[in-house]
């Protein structure tokens, strides 16, 4: 991008990523993959794997598209909600990532599933994407929009990438009014906000995803609210991290520990934010 601030912010996803802390933690909990799981009452909340292919079903019941359906996923990741989706319900999924650490283990694991057929990987920016116009029946985004610093050119792009009547999926967070939550709550969301680079989770305030979404375009179909769902894996983060965060702030370097600083403090002002899943379509 040309953009001397876009350029950094992707600078900092990248380092965000690249710590030693995020490819330990993500590694060592989730096996590698980056996003919440699902969970109905009285399930546990440290069966994480389970969880998370709980929520790639809710993904894909929102996607509402068949086997073989060209279906994008933005900001891949190591490709393990891809791999869901190609084996059920059946799609071609093109998953794209800034992480070229991320693509080669996708690519590797994809391949050990007998799935690299269905799943294929190459890194690009989802603000300025490298497909032709209409070139799939759905996208999707699993906490990864939280990470532009335009979305609106990042849904612009989904637009024009997507065929008419096709279907966008997002599973993302927005924020809480600063002046309706104590001032406790806004500063540890933009302290999160600033150390694991999601300035547009600043911006994406309750409702404001819904209007950006119609401005590029799209007709919102649904905007649900689904943090009781998530909850339990965040309360997993918090009693892990409580440890290393005390320690990083002991020592002076909370910056090692962002993760643990995240769980702790999103759990703590869970006041302050909301995570949905918002579902449209380009008509």
């Amino acid at each position: 991008m040309s953009d001397p601030a876009a350029g950094r912010n992707l600078r900092r996803v990248w380092r965000y990523y690249d710590r030693t802390e995020s490819r330990i933690g993500y590694q060592l909990l989730l096996g590698g993959t980056k996003h919440f799981g699902w969970y109905e009452r009285g399930q546990s909340m440290w069966r994480f794997g389970a969880a998370m292919r709980r929520m790639e079903r809710v993904l894909a019941g929102r996607l509402a598209v068949g086997p073989g359906a060209r279906v994008l996923d933005a900001g891949c990741g190591m490709g393990a909600v891809a791999r869901s989706l190609a084996r059920d319900p059946g799609l071609d999924v093109i998953g794209i990532d800034i992480l070229d650490f991320n693509l080669a283990t996708a690519r590797r694991r994809s391949a050990a599933a007998g799935l690299a057929d269905r799943t294929r990987f190459g890194q690009a920016d989802y603000h300025r994407l490298p497909f032709v116009s209409g070139s799939f029946d759905a996208v999707y985004t699993m906490e990864t929009l939280v990470h532009a610093a335009d979305p609106e050119a990042v849904l612009g792009e989904f637009w024009r990438v997507l065929k008419p009547g096709g279907r966008l999926v997002l599973f993302e967070y927005s924020r809480t009014p600063a002046e309706q939550v104590p001032e406790a709550s806004n500063r540890a969301i933009e302290l999160v906000c600033d150390l694991a680079a999601m300035p547009a989770w600043l911006r994406l305030y309750h409702g404001e995803l819904e209007k950006l979404l119609a401005k590029a375009g799209f007709a919102v179909e649904s905007a649900t609210d689904v943090t009781e769902r998530m909850l339990p894996m965040l309360r997993a983060f918090y009693l892990l991290g409580r440890l290393p965060y005390l320690v990083g702030r002991w020592s002076g370097r909370t910056a090692k520990v962002v993760n643990s600083l995240s769980g702790v403090e999103t759990y703590r002002h869970r006041d302050a934010w909301r995570y949905l899943v918002y579902t449209a379509t380009k008509p």
